[in-house]
């Protein structure tokens, strides 16, 4: 689509400046637009205006692919374009050699770039709602895992400090029987008085049968450290805050993957796809198929990757999670990196799905040892194997076939 109105949007926190420019680079105006509700709505207006009614043939740019100014646009009918922002950085080198920069000089270089170099923009378009639910749910999934993961380590510190006789049980430290075990003998004094049936009754109560009543108490009633007066009291007063906010973000963590299973399933319900729309709809069961998705590598595809799934384009997919190679050329030297430049969460959740695949599913273990045995890394074996898996998966979304273990291994045979 040919734009005859290019509009570029500098975004900031409190107002966004915003410059539009005719299709030979002429200036239209300029102004400051504050972010609410009322000053996205005039610059909708002043728009419209601008392109006499014809909002599609208003071409908008914005460094930031999201948010309520992506959405208001979209919303009433505009086209809009998003550019990482250090290829807008090399854009704006046209307008001045100096390095200086302005929100006005950034408004400028969004339009005129897009109106010059508009491959280089992408095209954004509005997510299905149960996507965007999906994507939030997935987020905050991924914050309660390491707000555990800080709050286990600190737990593991305090008993370091005073009562290391517990690390000795599990490295789980944060689970929630290791919790209720050490509400029951939170120190040496009270250990020594507990009873083998109130340490049995925690055990039973969370199923717990690697470890036996009498074994624990025995490793609970070892030589205990020698440590200042007061040291036991303040660390136990540490660890019981810490046991409070563990239990609660166990239990946000159990809501959360209990949200991501429902979502998950909402998109698969709706079997049937309305013309113009998405078809995350059938991509889920098919993307369940492969060996080493799971529920959230699973989400984090759906929500991280909506667009190029939708769009079956492996190669954005690729270059998004990171799988992708980056090679640097110059004369006789040549040589070939991993690609930094990537989604961070689409990054880990593909690592984590090549690495179980390598596991579980035989033509991709042999792959990832055959890689091994040719002087690869870990790491590197791994983005080959995710690689594959990538172009396997757009393979079966185009065709709208679920995995086959059978034709896989032929394959590779």
């Amino acid at each position: 689509m040919e734009g005859r109105w290019f509009v570029g949007v500098d975004w900031a926190t409190e107002a966004h400046q915003v410059c539009a420019l005719d299709a030979d680079g002429g200036l239209l105006g300029e102004r400051s637009v504050a972010h609410s509700g009322t000053g996205l709505a005039e610059l909708c207006d002043w728009l419209l205006e601008i392109g006499k009614g014809e909002a599609a043939a208003v071409h908008v740019s914005i460094e930031v692919p999201h948010g309520a100014v992506v959405e208001t646009l979209l919303e009433r009918g505009f086209t809009v374009f998003a550019i990482n922002p250090k290829q807008l950085d090399r854009f704006r080198d046209r307008f001045t050699v100096a390095g200086a920069k302005d929100d006005r000089r950034d408004a400028r270089v969004l339009a005129d770039s897009l109106r010059t170099d508009a491959l280089c923009f992408r095209r954004l378009v509005a997510d299905h709602p149960v996507v965007i639910e999906l994507r939030e749910w997935s987020r905050m999934a991924d914050d309660l895992q390491q707000e555990r993961t800080r709050l286990s380590n600190r737990l593991r510190e305090q008993l370091r400090r005073y009562y290391p006789q517990y690390l000795t049980l599990t490295n789980d430290v944060d689970a929630p029987w290791f919790l209720d075990l050490w509400a029951v003998a939170p120190t040496p004094a009270q250990a020594a008085k507990v009873r083998t049936a109130q340490i049995a009754s925690v055990l039973k109560r969370h199923r717990i049968r690697k470890l036996e009543a009498p074994a624990v108490l025995t490793h609970l009633r070892r030589t205990a450290l020698i440590v200042a007066p007061g040291t036991i009291a303040a660390a136990t007063a540490h660890i019981r805050t810490l046991s409070a906010r563990l239990r609660l973000t166990h239990q946000q963590l159990k809501e959360c993957h209990t949200q991501l299973d429902a979502l998950c399933a909402r998109l698969d319900a709706d079997t049937e796809t309305p013309a113009g729309e998405n078809r995350e709809q059938r991509d889920g069961a098919i993307l369940r198929s492969l060996p080493g998705v799971g529920r959230i590598v699973l989400a984090t595809l759906l929500a991280e990757a909506s667009q190029p799934l939708a769009q079956r384009d492996y190669h954005a997919l690729r270059a998004l999670s990171g799988v992708a190679p980056v090679t640097r050329q110059s004369g006789k030297r040549c040589v070939v990196v991993m690609r930094k430049a990537c989604h961070g969460r689409l990054r880990t959740a593909v690592y984590h799905w090549a690495r179980v695949a390598s596991q579980l599913d035989p033509p991709t273990k042999a792959r990832y040892a055959a890689l091994r045995a040719r002087g690869h890394s870990h790491g590197r074996a791994l983005r080959s194997v995710a690689d594959r898996l990538l172009g396997i998966a757009c393979a079966m979304l185009r065709t709208h076939t679920l995995y086959d273990a059978a034709h896989s291994q032929k394959a590779v045979a």
